[in-house]
């Protein structure tokens, strides 16, 4: 292995542990115990999955039902200044 890609995987390596340190700074992660910590990232990472399918399941769904909604309101633009 080339030692420039060395160097590529060392820094994304510090940088995500660098990432992981803010992380537990920010969410007070740092004064848990080791239990509590564990308990937070699962709560944490359990809504964060549920938005993320909640918002892949309905999201399109809404986005198409506007479009509709909008399409009839306004018409198709196209057609209408043509046939006038």
């Amino acid at each position: 292995m080339p030692l420039a890609d060395m160097m590529n995987l060392r820094y994304v390596k510090d940088y995500f542990a660098w990432l992981y340190y803010q992380y537990t700074l920010i969410s007070c992660c740092a004064v848990l115990e080791p239990w509590e910590r564990s308990m937070f990232n699962t709560i944490l990472l359990t809504i964060v999955g549920m938005v993320v399918y909640t918002a892949y399941v309905f999201i399109p769904i809404h986005i198409r039902l506007a479009w509709e909604f909008f399409s009839e309101i306004f018409g198709d633009q196209s057609t209408a200044s043509v046939s006038n």
